[in-house]
């Protein structure tokens, strides 16, 4: 039976051993390869021929520094080196492989001041690798070691990312070379090509997943296929795209993507309705190492790579991942007043030194944060892995424990607070964040800014994190819509019901107040430092139709859809009322409580009044004065009480964010009308004063002065300074010692400024005695060469 002769294009790339011919039949290749050598081979045997092919420890390996990344697998050649990255022959190679297609480099134009990087909107970013952006097109070089011939050869990139990539789960792509690219699909297709290099550009789909992807490139012809080598320096970073049309997370105004995207530097608020402070935040999402902390933090969480494409569940992972609970989080909070373990929340100007430690100590919980810290830190996040996000905070914000979409206060016999009892709170201010995408698992109109809290205060599918919830059904009330809507409509719209004992021991309503909860909801303005007030988008207009059906809509689905009842009758109003930006740190506290009797009768009132010490959370520290008066209101008349908190009695007493609660309570003796508010402030802390001296210039040193004066009647103890800039140094903290009282201070340091451009220096104070006490200025930074030409 004569033996079928085999050309060289017939041979696959099946197995990994050489095709044996025994001699029968002519191999011209094989038998004219070995010309010119000392042996005559002509004189040798097909079996010796293969012995010598087969084994080649006999024999000189070839030696060749010009391919490096290449594994060459399937190939009809005996010759090859297995344990080698795919060398080049030596001189008197066979003509297998000089056919074999080869890639001897890869050039994926990364540079920051590349084409790729300024379209894809990521030249911002402190990293050498690829960063480009899902649904949008990338170009890259590839260097082979022969021209590519389209009739013969094959071509194709591989991408894989996670632990397991897997084609179906889109975690593993192949990209074929087509000649004409479609939007909306992986393909690459050759723009340019000269000799041996060709450019290729890249379409990567608006779905695709985001994350880290390892990139090699998989060729073959007929004589068999390679593969090269991976190397981490050409890992691509993929991230979500809201300048794609496509991208379930596209934001159509430029102004709003160089906000909720490009900015790294923002605006915090806190403190009360009535007192709004700001403070400025680093977020520094390009910074050094941010990237590849956010991509740790997604590995950490145990999320499998295939729902990374979905912003919904990606900002429910960061959720969970900023705080520690659960899943050794990012950060620890801690609201107890005490911080010796770790760094106070209030010390913290920003999120990268945080990032940057949890990374560094591969995931150990940084010491600590609070509401604010956690929702910087999620800011930060999302914008860095492409989700427009921005930082809102809630004044006068419920905590509802109990699922009642109410806030719940209760009173023993003698309308004294029973604290046990009294699990819901209201907090002076809550801060979490708002991301923006579609929501197509939700009924239309669902999409758009969506309520994301990382700070762990209830569970949700049995771990701490909170949202996405869509804004529109909070808005709505819409409560049965996931996720979270019930906890983040209580914390802007619920009602504060009050309840007394009975004898029996059961508990009757006896008042509700209805306007109490979700004021002056705020964010930084777009392109600019101003507050914007967005309370609009998360309630109708308070004691509107609209809100009261929101508010009745909601409740039916809560645990207490009873406590609605008619409204009864009143002709006594009760007010709490602050002058100006409200009481200082280190003076007496002064408020009016102003009565109103609204009928033409006389009213008596028996007035109850309670001071208590407060974490800005609404939880009950300490209790530190109490009153009870009888108040006679003439008809129709207006009486203004005069109420003081004098220094001596809170200084020993205050925490943190030095926040206090009025509870006021009464009766009026003739119609038995129950009377009941309750009214947060804070002692305003001073500002620190943060002056550059002289012309900032990159490189070169720079002088800082902090300005401080002791607004209390005590001593400081062992107060630290914190001090950072995007650009002009990385977080540092100053041990600075005790400051006297009432003493003024200036502290000078000094910075060597890397970035230029407009910048913002940060500064805080921290020590026992006074807490939330920081200061910011505007840097500008000249480049060097400009610096000098001037």
């Amino acid at each position: 039976m004569p033996v079928e002769r085999r050309s060289i294009r017939d041979r696959s790339a099946l197995g990994r051993f050489p095709t044996v011919t025994l001699g029968f039949g002519e191999d011209s290749v094989e038998e004219n390869e070995e010309e010119g050598k000392e042996n005559d081979v002509k004189e040798e045997n097909g079996c010796r021929r293969w012995l010598r092919k087969a084994c080649p420890c006999c024999f000189t390996p070839p030696n060749d520094d010009d391919i490096t990344d290449t594994v060459v697998t399937g190939v009809d050649d005996p010759d090859k080196d297995d344990g080698t990255e795919g060398e080049k022959p030596a001189t008197g190679e066979s003509e297998l492989d000089a056919l074999l297609l080869k890639v001897k480099s890869i050039d994926l134009m990364k540079s920051k001041s590349g084409v790729n990087r300024r379209e894809h909107h990521t030249d911002l970013y402190q990293s050498d690798s690829l960063i480009i952006r899902r649904g949008q097109n990338f170009q890259m070089w590839i260097t082979l070691s022969r021209p590519l011939d389209p009739s013969t050869d094959e071509l194709h990139l591989d991408l894989k990312t996670g632990l397991l990539p897997a084609v179906s789960k889109g975690t593993h792509v192949i990209i074929p070379l087509v000649e004409n690219l479609e939007d909306g699909r992986w393909e690459a297709a050759v723009t340019e090509q000269d000799g041996k290099r060709m450019k290729l550009s890249v379409n990567s789909p608006p779905t695709a997943v985001i994350g880290r992807y390892q990139l090699t490139v998989e060729t073959s012809c007929a004589n068999g296929q390679a593969i090269s080598t991976h190397d981490p320096n050409n890992d691509i970073y993929m991230l979500f795209n809201p300048w794609c049309e496509d991208d379930s997370v596209f934001l159509d105004s430029e102004d709003e993507r160089r906000e909720y995207i490009l900015n790294d530097v923002g605006r915090i608020y806190y403190g009360t309705e009535h007192q709004i402070g700001v403070r400025t935040w680093n977020y520094g999402q390009f910074d050094k190492d941010i990237l590849a902390a956010c991509i740790f933090i997604l590995q950490k969480s145990g999320t499998p790579n295939s729902g990374l494409g979905d912003p919904v569940n990606l900002v429910r992972i960061i959720s969970a991942m900023i705080n520690s609970p659960d899943d050794l989080g990012v950060l620890e909070g801690n609201w107890s007043g005490n911080y010796s373990l770790g760094t106070s929340p209030t010390v913290w100007s920003g999120s990268v030194e945080i990032l940057q430690e949890y990374y560094k100590k591969n995931g150990t919980p940084v010491k600590y944060g609070q509401c604010w810290v956690f929702a910087g830190v999620v800011t930060t996040v999302l914008r860095c892995l492409g989700i427009p996000t921005r930082t809102v905070t809630n004044f006068s914000s419920a905590h509802d424990t109990d699922i009642s979409l109410t806030t719940d206060v209760y009173f023993d016999e003698n309308l004294e607070p029973i604290e046990y009892l009294n699990a819901d709170s209201i907090w002076n201010f809550h801060v979490w964040n708002d991301s923006w995408m579609a929501r197509p698992d939700l009924p239309p109109g669902n999409g758009g800014w969506q309520a994301v809290d990382a700070t762990p205060q209830e569970t949700s599918q049995g771990t701490y994190r909170c949202g996405p919830a869509p804004v529109s059904a909070v808005r709505n009330g819409q409560v049965y819509l996931k996720y979270d809507c019930p906890f983040v409509f209580a914390e802007v719209n619920s009602d504060k019901i009050y309840w007394q004992k009975k004898v029996d021991g059961t508990f009757s309503q006896i008042y509700s107040e209805k306007k109490i909860v979700g004021h002056s909801i705020s964010t930084k303005a777009v392109g600019s430092e101003e507050r914007s007030d967005i309370t609009h988008l998360y309630k109708h207009p308070e004691g509107s139709e609209q809100e009261r059906i929101a508010v009745e809509t909601a409740c039916s689905y809560g645990s207490k859809a009873e406590a609605y009842s008619s409204p009864t009758a009143e002709d006594v109003s009760m007010e709490v009322i602050m002058d100006g930006e409200g009481p200082k740190m280190g003076r007496d506290a002064e408020l009016t409580i102003k009565l109103k009797n609204g009928s033409n009768k006389q009213r008596n009132v028996s007035l109850h009044s309670q001071l208590a010490v407060m974490y800005y959370t609404g939880v009950h520290k300490a209790t530190v004065k109490k009153d009870e008066t009888d108040v006679e209101i003439l008809p129709n008349e207006e009486r203004l009480l005069e109420w003081t908190l004098e220094y001596n009695v809170y200084k020993s007493q205050l925490i943190d964010q030095a926040a206090l609660m009025l509870t006021l309570s009464g009766r009026v003796k003739e119609t038995q009308q129950v009377l009941a508010t309750q009214f947060s402030f804070r002692l305003r802390t001073p500002d620190l004063i943060v002056k550059p001296i002289g012309k900032a210039t990159v490189g070169e040193r720079t002088e800082v002065q902090i300005s401080f004066t002791n607004p209390l009647p005590q001593v400081l103890k062992a107060v630290i300074f914190h001090l950072e800039g995007l650009g002009l140094l990385p977080a540092r903290k100053i041990d600075y010692g005790d400051i006297g009282s009432h003493a003024s201070v200036t502290l000078k340091e000094y910075f060597v400024p890397t970035l230029a451009g407009q910048r913002k220096l940060l500064a805080s104070l921290d020590c026992k005695q006074l807490t939330q006490v920081h200061g910011v200025s505007s840097v500008t930074v000249e480049d060097k060469d400009s610096s000098a030409s001037s």
